[in-house]
């Protein structure tokens, strides 16, 4: 009777560390990919200056653009949140949006080789970004549901796993396309 109860509480034992090792794992899976969308997103604050420099002279009434994205840069390294970041991120990629369609009125800017290729990588990053977010998305998702489900969601409570937070566009602004007016 002894060696089956001692059998019994082995596998219980292994059955837990089984499930804590698979939620660790997860939650290191969730990590990774925010460290994947946060490279990307640094990508884009890096080639930032270089498109601002680019642009400058030509769109010298653009001012407050320009200064919007220093500003957005600054606060990107001061934020921690997933949140926080989302929302910057959010905020540049309609300013972004902003500079390109300016740019259709600067034939002279579009000609620009420098512009040209910035122009190109960003699309690289905004494609990279993208792909991370969604990875990101869906590597939370099966973290939280594991963190929901029977028997995970014992564990997951006894050793204080918390759930992750999805990376979403907040706004209804940031799901708008960019109108530019040229008439005022």
């Amino acid at each position: 009777m002894g060696w089956i109860i001692l059998v019994i509480v082995v596998l219980l034992v292994l059955f837990v560390i089984s499930i804590y090792n698979n939620l660790v794992r997860l939650r290191q899976k969730v990590r990774n990919a925010w460290s994947q969308i946060d490279v990307q997103l640094q990508r884009r604050f890096d080639l930032i200056p270089n498109l601002v420099e680019t642009v400058k002279g030509y769109m010298k009434h653009e001012e407050d653009t320009l200064t919007k994205i220093a500003e957005l840069r600054t606060s990107w390294a001061n934020a921690s949140s997933v949140s926080e970041k989302a929302e910057l991120n959010n905020q540049l990629s309609g300013t972004l949006k902003t500079i390109m369609a300016v740019s259709e009125s600067y034939p002279e800017l579009k000609a620009n080789q420098n512009f040209s290729e910035l122009q190109e990588e960003l699309q690289n990053t905004e494609n990279k970004i993208s792909f991370s977010r969604q990875f990101y998305n869906d590597s939370v998702t099966i973290y939280n549901t594991k963190l929901e489900v029977i028997p995970s969601n014992i564990i997951a409570s006894m050793f204080h796993f918390e759930p992750a937070e999805l990376f979403k566009v907040d706004s209804d602004e940031a799901r708008k396309n960019v109108k530019v007016d040229f008439g005022n």
